[in-house]
């Protein structure tokens, strides 16, 4: 199955891939801007998001998204991961170094890292026992106010809340989880920006200030004014530090 996605523009590529608790719409203030800028951009939807299904057997969200490219045609990209879809992101760069030619990640997972007790307790488990009790909005509430940012206005508000409540619909329904795969983040070799904020989880501010000592040639910047998802809070700062980032590399 190739998962469901959009590509558009002429160019480098430029592969955006979403949190957890969005889909590929988390992108769209970024979608024009990066292909009037001369990329070819693609975006997709891991399984169990959007309008990605879910899987009828065991796979990788990471081969998922290795496949997408093969299927278009694209050799090598850039890739633009936020939170979940910095770890995969990463877990590509590692895995085939050859495929990633640049990184830029927002408040970034990390493969293997391992959440520490205060996010199990102060996150976790209350996300586990309000969906086991049903309550699906009460679940998504504490999805919006944990991993958005005091900038965040209603309008990304409530698209958190419109794109977590399908995935909890249709992920009740999941049999099997994406593989996580073991890497060596030493074998990446793209260059990397890892934008942190101020208003993150500790767990997440952690990972984007360590991975520079885990990734040859990456660079931390910590926004001061934002939460998890910066690029709902505010859209069009990030969009310029992804172009500036992307002129960097491909001028």
């Amino acid at each position: 199955m190739v998962i469901s996605h959009d590509v558009s523009g002429s160019g480098p590529a430029v592969v955006l891939l979403h949190s957890s608790v969005c889909d590929r719409r988390m992108w769209d203030a970024q979608w024009q801007p990066l292909v009037d800028a001369g990329y070819r951009v693609v975006r997709c939807d891991f399984r169990g998001f959007g309008d990605s299904p879910l899987a009828d057997g065991p796979y990788s969200d990471t081969g998922d998204v290795l496949a997408l490219l093969d299927h278009l045609g694209i050799e090598s990209a850039v890739f633009v991961g936020a939170s979940y879809g910095g770890r995969i992101a990463l877990t590509a760069a590692a895995l085939h170094p050859e495929v990633v030619t640049a990184l830029a990640l927002l408040c970034p997972g990390m493969p293997g890292h391992r959440p520490s007790e205060s996010l199990k307790r102060d996150f976790g488990a209350r996300e586990d026992a309000l969906l086991e009790a049903g309550d699906i909005a009460g679940a998504v509430e504490l999805n919006v106010e944990t991993w958005l940012g005091p900038e965040a206005g209603e309008a990304a508000r409530e698209s958190v809340r419109l794109w977590q409540r399908h995935a909890f619909e249709v992920q009740a329904e999941a049999k099997f989880g994406s593989d996580r795969e073991e890497v060596d983040l030493g074998r990446i070799t793209a260059p990397a920006l890892v934008v942190g904020a101020a208003y993150d989880v500790p767990d997440f501010r952690e990972i984007a200030a360590v991975l520079p000592s885990r990734v040859p040639n990456a660079r931390h910047v910590e926004l001061p004014w934002a939460g998890h998802l910066p690029n709902l809070e505010r859209p069009a700062e990030i969009t310029e530090l992804l172009l500036s980032f992307l002129r960097e590399r491909q001028p």
